[in-house]
């Protein structure tokens, strides 16, 4: 029934190869594209297409001209003499969506042929980043673009800063998303990405008069050149109505019915690898409504009311996060959660029932894994369907959803997990409720089997939380609905099995997983830090670094070498200068000496970061500046401290942290007596594009969260990996760095995760002032007496610390951190010392890339294949020869 075509080999030099891209940019030779099997009957046609479309577009500088003037023409309208800088961003990103969208045709039609399966990776945040550069890189063919568009008149870096960073994530959680992504495509495993297109974003953040202040980001309004809009993939996604029961042979079934109905149309982005022809995919969803216009209730005057369900549907998409200090906001939350869960089950079971299976194969074809908790309907929700709409039993419907679903956790704070109320999550999915109570029975009669009468074990164990409200917790659904849980750091996994899921853990021993997260090199180093890159290149020979990041480890050789050194520490340089020319550009009236030492705390805003220890510390050390002899002075390193990060827009006393901060640097900044001893800066809007001009350039970056509070960390590993030395706690993935690179390599302090609890104790049962002592007493002081201004806001943050509820210990580990700082101006004074430290940081930081995690997730998912590349065949012919 099937047949395969055969290619020309006339020529003698055919070669059947996993090809690179490198290989292919190379050669002057066309590089054909892969056969697929056709089936019988549509030989003629498919050999003209084949035809038409046998070869990769090539990358020689008039190629890639052309297609760029082509997009300018014929895509964009526009002519040569309306040229302007964004337009040829436009074009040119164009031009390169159309050789990821050749491979990204070949890859998922290669996935099909070979009925692999493929990992589903749900996540409600992709922190993508510019997908300009990153694709150039990927393709290796950034050269090739930069003298084409030379060419033209315009520079290549004056285009990557046409592109809107996509804001379709926060932080931790979404970059590590997109990190997983490029190395899954690179790695070339069968894989899609599912998450939501927000219109929003979570916020562009602006700081007015100090003040965190929440804008909306339009990062559509130009439209995105990196998508492509499925309007042939849409699903009906249903909320609200109520449950129909019908009996038939002594069987019930049930329907649900009624309610609304939104509809859910797909967005792809294509993924590429790296130096490989794979290109995966993310497919984002977007609310649009079944009725898009009431013409009826326009008629007769109600205009509100003719675009009312337009509304009310595309908010679900609106906006990341939706302040969910309101019930409509919690409830908005919810709907986001489930409406992108039950569209990407809908494809994945339309992709599963292409071929004719049987239901016991789905665990053969299909793994999802659950990026935390925000997904955790998809389990339910599977659930329903193979139960009423695939009539399959109950039990056997669970044990098939049992090993899809695997999920990875990302926080060891109890108050973190998230929970929905019953009343809401009744209202909203009314099926999914029934659904969630029967899991919970089964469940609950299994423990009790295993631990007759013990009703403490059953009541943590629970699914339901008992109480009012009484409330569903989703990360105790996620560990019944999937066959592994897995941490996020080593210290983090063991934590989640000694405390919050230490019953689960006792039960299901073998369930309970470590894969400590990883960072892909190929953005963080080679697009972020193009001068370490060459330095790599020249001393590896090759770029194969950017793959395998131990290739780099034989470097730390040369980490004393003098002249090694020097050009290390000149690349730091041209990276600190290009941070102050960005800083002059966002952060007006502040100068900065980059000879100053760049200490960096960039991340979410939060009180177990502990940012608020590092402006304490900010207070202290002006003091101590402002108290010190000239003689004193001359001894003392330049220090230019930055912080950035977003501050959850119902975060109060987040919030007030960034104040403090402004105002710290309000008064340090303008304070001629200290000139560049202390700069303060707080750096608005921390992206994935500020951030890699932000990494390349410290030499210092804080990862101090309270020990045990922080799940891993990814900006750690991504400092560490560009030759920034570390001062942090022994917390999250902190301890696996110390491991790798060294403790003679880092500035660690604080209190052990063993002992927190005791600590705790101690600072609730001892006298304030005893407790905080002389020197954050001082500091205490003078931001009550007024320095910084704004004595009761910033008092009211101190209240926070100050009345034995210093719950993240800040004052009981003020004084390591203290000590800590002193070690750190000791080594800066001696830039031997710290050249060679910031060397081997680097060198030894290669477990960290994001590659080593999804090799060992690949293992979670039993079946998964070890490797599903593209074949690609070379012809060594030119076109002009007939193709047979």
């Amino acid at each position: 029934d099937v047949y395969k075509r055969q290619i020309m080999k006339g020529s003698g030099n055919e070669i059947d190869r996993r090809a690179s891209r490198a290989d292919f940019n190379q050669s002057n030779e066309n590089m054909f594209r892969p056969e697929f099997q056709i089936k019988q009957g549509e030989s003629e046609k498919n050999d003209k297409l084949w035809e038409i479309m046998s070869t990769y577009l090539a990358n020689d500088n008039k190629t890639i001209q052309k297609n760029i003037v082509n997009h300018v023409e014929y895509t964009l309208a526009k002519t040569r003499f309306n040229f302007d800088s964004f337009g040829c961003y436009q074009a040119a990103a164009l031009s390169v969506r159309d050789r990821l969208i050749e491979s990204w045709n070949d890859t998922n039609q290669s996935f099909t042929e070979k009925d692999s399966k493929r990992v589903y990776y749900f996540s409600l945040e992709f922190l993508l980043g510019r997908a300009f550069q990153n694709a150039l890189l990927n393709l290796q063919i950034e050269d090739n673009y930069k003298s084409a568009l030379m060419e033209l008149g315009y520079k290549l870096e004056q285009m990557y800063e046409e592109e809107h960073d996509p804001a379709l994530g926060n932080g931790g959680l979404g970059r590590l998303a997109a990190c997983f992504l490029d190395s899954l495509a690179t790695l070339e495993y069968p894989a899609w990405g599912y998450g939501i297109r927000y219109d929003y974003g979570i916020f562009q953040q602006k700081i007015k008069e100090g003040y965190q202040v929440e804008v909306p980001d339009y990062w559509l309004n130009f439209g995105n050149c990196w998508e492509i809009e499925r309007v042939d993939v849409v699903y009906p996604v249903r909320l609200y109505g109520h449950v129909d029961r019908t009996y038939h042979d002594g069987k019930e079934k049930c329907h649900w019915v009624g309610g609304e109905v939104v509809y859910a149309q797909a967005y792809d982005h294509p993924i590429p690898g790296f130096n490989t022809f794979n290109t995966l995919n993310l497919r984002l969803w977007k609310s649009r409504p079944a009725t898009e216009f009431e013409f009826e209730s326009f008629n007769k005057g109600d205009y509100f009311g003719a675009i009312q369900q337009r509304q009310r549907a595309e908010y679900i998409t609106s906006v990341l996060y939706p302040n969910d200090s309101t019930n409509e906001g919690k409830e908005l939350r919810l709907k986001q959660q489930y409406f992108f869960t039950c569209a990407s089950l809908q494809d994945i079971l339309r992709r599963f029932k292409k071929q004719k299976r049987s239901w016991k194969d789905l665990p053969e074809k299909v793994a999802i894994q659950l990026n935390d908790t925000h997904p955790a309907l998809a389990i339910v929700e599977l659930l329903r369907i193979l139960v009423d709409e695939e009539e399959l039993e109950m039990e056997y419907a669970f044990s098939l959803i049992y090993k899809v679903f695997a999920y990875t956790n990302h926080t060891v704070l109890p108050e973190a997990l998230e929970k929905w109320s019953v009343d809401l999550l009744g209202h909203l999915l009314p099926r999914h409720l029934e659904l969630i109570y029967k899991i919970n029975f089964h469940f609950m009669e299994k423990v009790n089997s295993k631990y007759p009468g013990d009703f403490h074990r059953m009541n943590i164990m629970s699914i339901v939380e008992e109480g009012t409200p009484k409330k569903i917790r989703m990360a105790n659904l996620c560990i019944v609905g999937s066959h592994t849980v897995n941490g996020v750091a080593f210290l983090h996994s063991e934590l989640l099995k000694q405390t919050i899921f230490k019953e689960f853990y006792e039960m299901f021993p073998k369930k309970f997983l470590n894969k400590t997260n990883g960072v892909t090199p190929r953005r963080w180093v080679l697009a972020a830090n193009p001068g370490l890159s060459e330095l790599y290149n020249q001393e590896c020979g090759t770029v194969d670094w950017a793959r395998d990041y131990k290739l780099l480890v034989n470097i730390q050789d040369k980490a004393e070498n003098p002249a090694f050194q020097k050009r290390w520490s000149d690349i730091k340089f041209q990276n600190k200068k290009r941070l102050v020319e960005w800083i002059r550009q966002n952060v007006p009236g502040v100068e900065i000496n980059p000879n100053a030492l760049f200490d960096v705390m960039v991340k979410r805003i939060h009180e177990y970061k502990r940012q608020f220890m590092n402006a304490l510390y900010l207070v202290y050390r002006y003091l101590e500046i402002k108290n010190a002899t000239p003689e004193q002075r001359k001894h003392m390193v330049p220090r230019a401290v930055f912080v950035g990060g977003k501050a959850a827009p119902g975060y109060i006393n987040a919030k007030r942290i960034i104040k403090f901060i402004n105002c710290i640097g309000d008064v340090v900044n303008n304070d001629r007596d200290i000139g560049d001893l202390l700069k303060v800066v707080f750096l608005p809007n921390y992206n994935v594009s500020n951030a890699q001009i932000i990494i390349p350039a410290a030499e210092l970056s804080q990862h101090i969260s309270t020990a045990g509070t922080e799940a891993s960390g990814t900006s750690n590993m991504k400092f560490a990996m560009n030759g920034c030395l570390i001062i942090g706690t022994l917390d999250g993935a902190n301890v696996e760095i110390l491991e790798e690179i060294g403790d003679d390599n880092m500035f660690i302090f604080g209190a052990k995760v063993q002992d927190i609890q005791s600590l705790r104790v101690h600072m609730s049962q001892t006298e304030p002032r005893e407790y905080w002592g002389p020197d954050l007493d001082r500091v205490f002081r003078v931001i009550r007496d007024g320095m910084f201004g704004h004595r009761e806001e910033l008092g009211q943050l101190l209240d926070t610390v100050c009345h034995k509820n210093d719950h993240y210990l800040v004052c009981h580990d003020f004084y390591s951190y203290l000590d800590a700082q002193k070690k750190v101006d000791e080594a800066y004074k001696n830039q031997a010392q710290w050249q060679a430290m910031s060397i081997r940081s680097s060198a030894r930081s290669g477990k960290f890339n994001s590659d080593r995690t999804i090799r060992a997730v690949s293992y979670t998912h039993l079946t998964l294949p070890t490797i599903y590349s593209v074949q690609i065949s070379v012809v060594a012919v030119s076109l002009k020869k007939k193709i047979e």
